[in-house]
């Protein structure tokens, strides 16, 4: 009997352990696949907040930029609006822009407020997606502050940063952008492309300073009598050099960071930026030459940046001639809407903001029709995505230009939005803030 029972026992530990080697490749295999999936997310986590980082680093590389381009009485001004756009808008992106754009109820008529509100809450990601998202909606904003330099007044400056990151980016980059979390919106619907923001955050920005400088005014002593414009030259061009080579190295987290997935297309993406760039930066040097007989380093700085913003929308579905050929269409063509919109339509832009960002910010979406690998016109895709891409870049400019022309009308006829004759005379570091960037060094003079 007592063998009997030791045989039953032996058979019972055989089949259970049976049963459980039957079980534990299986229970391995999702062991391993979940922790696989963990550490892909930590990868994109890292990945995208470095990228993020970058991204922040890009409000120095405005700030040199706007400060060198213009004059040293101004330094001051251009560095504090850098610094308190960027802090406005973080605030008001955080309580409602982020929640408008990307919850759930996103959209002009959603009911997303206050934070995370209507976007899944308790993700480790939802908090990176909030930060990269937050030093996008910044950049958007810090745009304007280049066109509108050395006459704004510092409280309207602060007005208008507040409304663009709270409502007027958040709204367009829901329709572009809303299914990158929960929301989803009607140009995303259509397949419009936009990788890393050409339209979403540089046309945005673009229009809205094109906005403001009409509805501020030029300078003092911009145009003559005659109504020809006269050059008011920035004072240190050295430092507006580094502001363009801080912002290429932030594009890099930028373009690459959009992919927000630690994976091997960020090093393409790469290649595509920097391409466009370079051959931004050449193009715009030729032709400044040719037209001005000098090869122009505001021009060819300048260019770098057009053959960025160029390619920003088209960066992960074009190849390295394609990002080459945008990015040199880039540089041409700033060099060519600078002296319209200086010469022609008489709009002062100081640091040639409208031109970079909004007109290279609309030729890079409509690039994104012509050169997509996949979708693109010449690449046998047909007009439809072209036709897309036309669609947003107008829906972009409506949306901003106009809203822009409303906004900076009622902060001229409230809170004010220029300064005093005397105070530009002066400049705006005194007149605003009550000190000066070189002290000790400067002479002020009336122009």
């Amino acid at each position: 009997m007592a063998s009997k029972v030791i045989v039953i026992m032996l058979l019972m530990m055989g089949l259970c352990g049976a049963v459980f080697a039957a079980e534990a490749p299986g229970e391995a295999a999702s062991a391993a696949e979940a922790a696989k999936e963990e550490l892909q997310l930590n990868l994109n986590i890292v990945w995208t907040c470095i990228a993020a980082f970058l991204v922040f680093f890009m409000q120095a590389g405005f700030a040199m930029v706007e400060a060198g381009f213009t004059r040293a009485k101004n330094a001051v001004n251009i560095l504090m609006k850098n610094l308190m756009d960027f802090s406005v808008g973080t605030i008001a992106f955080f309580l409602i822009g982020f929640g408008l754009m990307f919850g759930k109820t996103n959209g002009l008529f959603g009911t997303t407020l206050f934070g995370l509100s209507g976007v899944e809450p308790g993700s480790d990601w939802n908090w990176t997606f909030l930060i990269f998202q937050t030093v996008f909606a910044a950049t958007a904003a810090t745009i304007v502050s280049g066109a509108m330099a050395e006459r704004t007044k510092f409280a309207g400056y602060l007005a208008y940063s507040f409304v663009i990151t709270l409502f007027i980016y958040p709204i367009f980059g829901s329709w572009a952008w809303g299914g990158l979390l929960d929301g989803g919106g009607w140009l995303e619907g259509l397949g419009f492309l936009d990788f890393a923001g050409s339209t979403v955050v540089h046309s945005i920005g673009g229009w809205l300073a094109l906005a403001g400088a009409i509805v501020l005014g030029p300078r003092i002593g911009k145009y003559g009598p005659d109504g020809k414009p006269k050059a008011i030259l920035g004072h240190n061009i050295p430092l507006a050099a580094l502001g363009v080579f801080i912002l290429w190295f932030g594009w890099f987290g930028f373009n690459p960071g959009s992919t927000t997935t630690g994976d091997g297309s960020i090093g393409y993406i790469a290649v595509t930026t920097n391409l466009a760039a370079a051959a931004g930066a050449i193009a715009a040097m030729t032709v400044s030459w040719v037209i001005m007989k000098k090869p122009d380093a505001s021009m060819a700085l300048n260019g770098a940046l057009a053959g960025l913003v160029s390619v920003t929308a088209p960066c992960d579905g074009v190849s390295p001639v394609g990002a080459i050929l945008i990015g040199a269409a880039g540089g041409a063509l700033v060099v060519f809407s600078v002296l319209f919109i200086d010469r022609v339509l008489k709009v002062d832009d100081p640091v040639g903001a409208v031109s970079v960002h909004g007109v290279c910010g609309a030729w890079g979406t409509i690039a994104a029709g012509l050169f997509n690998c996949e979708s693109g016109l010449f690449y046998g895709g047909g007009v439809k995505q072209l036709g897309v891409q036309l669609l947003g870049v107008v829906a972009a400019f409506f949306w901003a230009f106009f809203l822009g022309l409303i906004l900076f009308t009622v902060i001229r006829k409230t809170i004010g939005l220029r300064v005093t004759a005397e105070e530009e005379a002066k400049g705006l570091d005194i007149g605003e803030h009550g000190m000066e960037a070189y002290a000790g060094f400067q002479i002020f003079t009336t122009t």
